[in-house]
C-alpha cells in the first residue's frame, strides 16, 4: 500500500470504560476487550482501520501505565517507541499533546488525526474518504476540523458541535460553538435546528497547528527540554514521568471545540456510534425479536421487549417478562437496571459498589 509519510494517528485508549460496567472493569476496560465476540477487541478494529490509510509505524497509542501490557500483547507489531503510557491519568488532551511533541520530533510537516479506541464505523471505505479527504484539507489549510456525525436523536450522551455559514467546496463548516453532553431538551432542540453535528472524537490537523492550540492551554510542561541541543526520547520520557501531573484534566474535545480558535467541521459518511453507554449500544446494534439487544450465544428470552443483554459466552441466561433494562453480567458482578438513563444509574451503582464491597468488583 502506497502511504503518505506525513500524516500520522493517535489512538486515544486510557479510557476506564465506566459507563459500560460490569462488562468493562477498571483492570480490563472496554478498549482492551472483544466486546461483540468478533475476534479482534475494539483497539485491535481501530487499529486495523487506522491502517488502511496511514502507514503502522506512523500509528501511535496513548494510554495508561497500568494498561501497557495490553496494548504490547494485542499490538504486537506497534514499535515501542510509539506507544505513549501515561504515568497518570490526564483525560485526553494531555495525551494528545505529548503525542504532538513525539511526532514533531519525526517530521515537522506531519499531519495528524486523532481517533478513540472505542468507536463502531459501519463503512469501513467512507471512513478511509473521509479521513484521507480531511487530512488533504488540512494540508491545505491552517485549521483544525473536527468530524461530525448528523444526529438521528436527541442523545444526552454525546457533544453536540454547532456550526454556521455556508460549507465550502469540501463541505467543511467553520464551528460556532459547542455543548458537552447537554441535557434531552436541549438535545432534542439541537437535533431540530439543523445547525448541530455529533461530536464523533475524530480531529485531524497539521501536527504543529494542533501543538500549537494546545500549548496554549497548558503550562509549560514539555517546554522544559524543548530547549535541549539533541532530543533524547529517554529524556522525553523521564520529564513526562516527573511532571505529567501538572497537566489539567482536560479532554481534547473541549480543548479544540471549546477553546480553539480556527476550528471547523466536516460531515462524516461512514456510520458511526459511540461505544460509550449501554444506551447507545442499545441504538447502534441490530435487534432481534422483541426489539432485544442480545450479546451472547446462550441467552433465551421469553415475553421480553426493548432489552439489552450482554453475557459471557459460557454462561446461559434466561430471562422472563423484562421490558427496557439493562442485563450485564461479567466475573463477580451481574447489573440488572432500567435502560433509560443507564449512565447516572451505572456512576450511582459503581460508588455505592465500591463503598459497600471495594475497588475488586469495579
Amino acid at each position: 500500500m502506497n502511504y503518505n509519510n506525513d500524516n500520522y494517528c493517535v489512538i486515544l485508549a486510557g479510557g476506564k470504560g465506566r459507563r459500560l460496567w460490569p462488562a468493562s472493569r477498571e483492570n480490563a476496560p472496554k478498549q482492551f476487550l472483544d466486546f461483540f465476540s468478533t475476534g479482534r477487541t475494539l483497539l485491535q478494529q481501530t487499529f486495523d482501520r487506522m491502517k488502511n490509510i496511514i502507514a503502522p509505524e506512523n500509528i501511535l497509542v496513548a494510554t495508561n501505565e497500568e494498561y501497557g501490557h495490553f496494548v504490547s500483547e494485542q499490538l504486537p507489531e506497534l514499535p515501542e517507541e510509539n506507544v505513549l503510557l501515561e504515568p497518570v491519568s490526564r483525560n485526553t488532551a494531555p495525551s494528545v499533546e505529548w503525542a504532538t511533541y513525539r511526532i514533531l520530533h519525526r517530521n515537522e510537516e506531519a499531519r495528524i488525526v486523532t481517533v478513540p479506541a472505542d468507536q463502531m464505523v459501519m463503512d469501513a471505505d467512507a471512513f478511509r474518504r473521509d479521513v484521507c479527504d480531511g487530512l488533504d484539507w488540512v494540508g491545505a489549510h491552517d485549521g483544525l476540523l473536527a468530524i461530525g456525525v448528523k444526529p438521528t436523536r436527541p442523545e444526552s450522551g454525546y457533544g453536540y458541535i454547532q456550526f454556521e455559514g455556508e460549507a465550502d467546496a469540501s463541505g467543511i463548516y467553520k464551528v460556532k460553538s459547542y455543548t458537552e453532553k447537554p441535557e434531552r431538551e436541549f438535545a432534542e432542540m439541537f437535533m431540530n435546528s439543523g445547525e448541530f453535528y455529533w461530536n464523533t472524537g475524530l480531529f485531524i490537523a497539521r501536527c504543529s497547528t494542533l501543538r500549537n492550540s494546545l500549548k496554549a492551554l497548558f503550562p509549560p510542561v514539555l517546554s522544559v527540554i524543548d530547549s535541549a541541543s539533541v532530543y533524547s526520547l529517554e529524556a522525553e520520557q523521564a520529564h513526562i514521568a516527573k511532571r505529567y501531573s501538572a497537566y489539567p484534566n482536560l479532554s481534547v474535545d473541549s480543548a479544540v471545540l471549546e477553546k480553539g480558535t480556527n476550528v471547523y467541521v466536516k460531515n462524516a459518511s461512514f456510520g458511526w456510534a459511540d461505544l460509550g453507554t449501554w444506551h447507545s449500544i442499545y441504538e447502534t446494534m441490530s435487534k432481534c425479536m422483541g426489539d432485544n439487544v442480545v450479546i451472547g450465544n446462550k441467552v433465551k428470552l421469553d415475553n421480553c421487549h426493548g432489552n439489552i443483554v450482554k453475557m459471557p459466552d459460557d454462561h446461559v441466561a434466561v430471562l422472563n417478562g423484562l421490558d427496557g433494562y439493562i442485563v450485564a453480567e461479567k466475573g463477580n458482578v451481574l447489573l440488572v437496571c432500567k435502560k433509560e438513563d443507564s449512565s447516572a444509574l451505572v456512576r450511582k451503582y459503581i460508588n455505592e459498589v465500591r463503598m459497600d464491597h471495594g475497588e475488586e468488583y469495579l
